[in-house]
């Protein structure tokens, strides 16, 4: 064989090794991946997401995926002569538009059904409805009422943990009902940590449009690898954090007060960014760690 050859042969070997701790960490454990951003509307990219999943599935963990919607909901409204309407940052859904969300979600939701099931493994998809998986109660935005938009109340996770043991792969779409049975839309990032957390899920990842957490926005070299909880509350109270990564730093340290070992802000732009960040040393996103946790299991 060839020096060249050799080498790119040894190298894929030295990937497979590092990845070796890490698959032993977290074998058997529940992998909760928020799947959401451009990596849903560009179609390599959300192959690239299923196979990263359906990848750890295949070598031993139990990944849930809760994805999102939001831009293809606001196409169809758009497609239907209604115009979106935002309250606040959050989407007013009245009946009509709570109709064409749930439409869609659904539509989302056995796609990526589809694209599981095309590369072998057996996935199921639901809603937050299915099994009472969701409950939820009406959202206001600062007293103002945004219309069918949920807050979760509770979470039972049981069809979850019947789905794991019997070998599928679990895709949730975040709709959910409340006490009188209406259908709420809710945030999915929101859906994602109650989730992980009714789980005991060991990881939390969210897919997202931006590198991960900086400490200054503007500036990219800020990028922070690592966070633990203490480290990511002061950020918040000195200002460091705004606009849409306050609410889901505070998404990621509820997780982890509420038993998540950590949760990763990722890319999702970047092609297989689960897996660098799952399985590599350095990560490519930010991470937020328990307090007992290091990022070095095999150090």
């Amino acid at each position: 064989m060839e020096e060249k050859n050799m080498q790119e042969v040894l190298q894929k070997a030295e990937v497979l090794i590092e990845a070796l701790p890490y698959i032993q960490r977290f074998n058997r454990k529940i992998i909760v991946v928020k799947y959401g951003g451009s990596a849903m509307v560009d179609e390599e990219l959300k192959r690239h997401v299923i196979q990263d999943v359906t990848l750890l599935k295949l070598v031993g963990f139990k990944p849930i995926i809760v994805h999102g919607g939001g831009k293809e909901i606001s196409r169809w409204v758009g497609k239907v002569g209604m115009e979106p309407v935002f309250v606040n940052g959050l989407r007013k859904t009245d009946e009509a538009t709570m109709e064409i969300a749930e439409m869609v979600l659904n539509k989302v939701n056995k796609s990526l059904v589809k694209l599981v099931q095309e590369l072998g493994v057996n996935a199921v998809g639901i809603s937050g409805k299915d099994g009472g998986l969701l409950k939820v109660e009406k959202k206001y935005s600062n007293g103002e009422d945004i219309g069918f938009v949920g807050e979760i109340t509770e979470v039972n996770p049981k069809i979850l943990y019947d789905m794991l043991e019997k070998d599928f792969l679990p895709i949730v779409c975040p709709v959910g009902m409340d006490d009188e049975y209406n259908s709420y839309n809710i945030n999915a990032d929101d859906a994602a940590c109650a989730i992980a957390k009714a789980v005991n899920a060991e990881k939390l990842a969210f897919l997202t449009d931006i590198e991960g957490v900086y400490k200054d926005p503007s500036d990219k070299s800020t990028l922070i690898s690592e966070l633990s909880i203490e480290e990511a509350h002061e950020l918040i109270g000195d200002g460091f954090i705004g606009g849409g990564m306050l609410p889901k730093l505070n998404n990621c340290i509820d997780a982890i007060e509420n038993g998540v070992s950590r949760v990763h802000i990722l890319d999702g732009r970047i092609a297989h960014c689960l897996l660098l960040e799952i399985f590599t040393n350095k990560g490519i996103g930010t991470a937020i760690l328990g307090e007992k946790e290091k990022r070095y299991y095999h150090e």
